[in-house]
């Protein structure tokens, strides 16, 4: 038991479920390539992330779920829970791990789903599966400054900007600060 322990403070395989009020989060798993793919080809959405080819085809989803990355990233699919969607894949929450002290946390929400507040409560749910999972990493995400909604996202949920430039051209560093309990 104690060395399973340790080796999770190093991989991010085998995250549990979480659910909000109005979402459930899971690892992606290669059944997920065809919503992946529909989610994530937009535009708005391969522009802003830095990784995603465009068009984002149905091979780039099956690579992007692809098992060997789950050690060190990993990205949760986060879908609604009520009864009228229930399974619909509404937003994205990708995790990696930077070194030994950080993780990094980025996202993207669907066209559909933009403004009805999955993004935060998407990105919240990870942020609380990171905090068990990986109590002494910082949470960092990286941001354009002038994507506003992005910026928002993060601000409201309790990253800061650090001012520091990001590892991505044209992005800042955001760290996550836990609300004093």
């Amino acid at each position: 038991m104690f060395f399973r322990k340790l080796a999770s403070r190093y991989s991010l395989a085998n995250l549990p479920p979480v659910e909000t009020a109005r979402l459930r989060l899971t690892a992606l798993a290669p059944a997920d390539a065809e919503a992946l793919r529909a989610l994530t080809d937009d535009p708005a959405i391969t522009s802003a992330v830095e990784f995603l080819p465009d068009p984002f085809t149905l091979k780039d989803a099956r690579q992007l779920i692809g098992p060997a990355k789950v050690k060190t990233d990993c990205f949760l699919g986060a879908r609604i829970r009520d009864n009228s969607h229930s399974g619909d894949l509404v937003a994205i929450v990708g995790l990696h791990l930077r070194g030994d002290h950080a993780v990094e946390l980025g996202y993207w929400v669907g066209g559909s789903a933009r403004g009805r507040g999955y993004g935060a409560e998407a990105v919240t749910a990870a942020i609380g599966l990171l905090r068990q999972r990986f109590p002494h990493r910082f949470v960092v995400a990286e941001c354009r400054p002038e994507n506003a909604a992005s910026r928002g996202l993060l601000l409201k949920v309790g990253f800061r900007d650090t001012g520091d430039e990001g590892h991505r051209p044209g992005r800042r560093i955001f760290a996550y600060e836990p609300k004093p309990d």
